[in-house]
């Protein structure tokens, strides 16, 4: 027997075990809304060949978020060069990269009418900028068809690769999310290939790159975090000016993917959502089916009002201690 049915078995054994103890609970029901515009979404997704990170993340909120006709669009195809254990995305090596990708993302977009529009991808090592000139080639294109529409990236974080980022930044998205994932402890095992201190690498130099850029992260729980180990993944990213944190309930793909630790109460993320507001940061969306996208335009809204803000009043500070100063002389 090969080693990879073996492995096959343990997973397909491990995971019935743990339905045994573990059951979903009743907060984790997803209500179906497959109307009209569930439809009609769907078939122009297929008409132009593009991909939804709703669809091949099996995002529990897909029926929601394509009803009021919001979607994810996944560009750099829809195999990714990495195999992260809580991640249903396919995995391989990919043959192709679609140039005129960027423009259909854009016509899809201004079909829907979108306001807010979420851009992410696979992870593609085997491209010497990962992909980023394809991300900003697609901010560009929703902006030249919409000037108005908001643009939010959820890019990987290229193998660390510093002018990879700058290219993306360059584009001025409306808000640069790169999602951690998990507490440091964990980030091995749950993530492949990504690094607990490249992650917060990349925000920083995000943040530095583009002050006035609101950026974003997402933590899913229950795959063995322990409280105090979130408690410190904020208080990193905050370490970073991360202005934007999402966390959620991580539910399993299939049996061969990382197993469910436990289901976290909602009582618990609203404490969480408290514990990260403190913290300082603009907006916090914590409840067990919170994605990184959902509710991204409310995201974004209070995070760039926020940041305008405090913008407003350094500048004053900076003005009033300048005056104190000469009139002192």
């Amino acid at each position: 027997m090969s080693l990879g049915i073996i492995n096959e078995l343990e997973g397909r054994l491990s995971y019935m075990k743990q339905q045994e103890t573990l059951k979903k609970p009743d907060w984790l029901r997803i209500k179906l809304a497959t109307d009209g515009n569930f439809a009609e979404i769907k078939n122009m997704m297929r008409s132009k060949t593009l991909h939804t990170v709703c669809e091949e993340a099996r995002c529990p909120n897909i029926y929601e978020c394509w009803a009021n006709r919001t979607a994810t669009f996944m560009i750099l195809g829809d195999i990714c060069t990495r195999a992260c254990r809580f991640c249903a995305v396919k995995t391989g090596m990919p043959t192709e990269l679609d140039l005129d990708e960027p423009e259909r993302v854009a016509e899809a977009a201004e079909q829907m009418g979108l306001q807010h529009c979420v851009v992410t991808s696979v992870a593609r090592d085997d491209l010497k900028d990962g992909g980023a000139s394809i991300f900003a080639a697609t901010v560009h294109a929703i902006r030249k068809r919409m000037p108005f529409c908001r643009v939010e990236v959820l890019i990987p974080d290229f193998l660390g690769n510093k002018d990879a980022l700058q290219i993306v930044m360059d584009a001025n998205p409306d808000i640069l999310n790169h999602n951690v994932e998990t507490v440091e402890r964990l980030s091995d095992r749950v993530r492949a290939r990504a690094k607990y201190s490249r992650t917060m690498e990349l925000l920083k130099r995000a943040k530095e790159m583009k002050p006035k850029i609101p950026t974003k992260s997402s933590i899913m729980l229950g795959v063995g975090e322990e409280w105090d180990e979130i408690l410190q993944t904020m208080d990193d990213l905050r370490a970073n000016d991360v202005n934007i944190l999402t966390l959620g309930q991580y539910l399993q793909p299939s049996p061969n993917h990382l197993p469910i630790v436990r289901y976290v109460h909602p009582d618990e993320f609203a404490k969480l959502k408290e514990e990260g507001l403190k913290r300082g940061f603009r907006h916090v969306e914590s409840a067990p089916l919170v994605r990184s996208s959902y509710h991204a335009h409310e995201q974004t809204d209070s995070a760039h009002a926020a940041i305008a803000a405090d913008t407003e009043e350094a500048g004053f500070n900076r003005e009033a201690s300048s005056g104190a100063c000469s009139s002192s002389m």
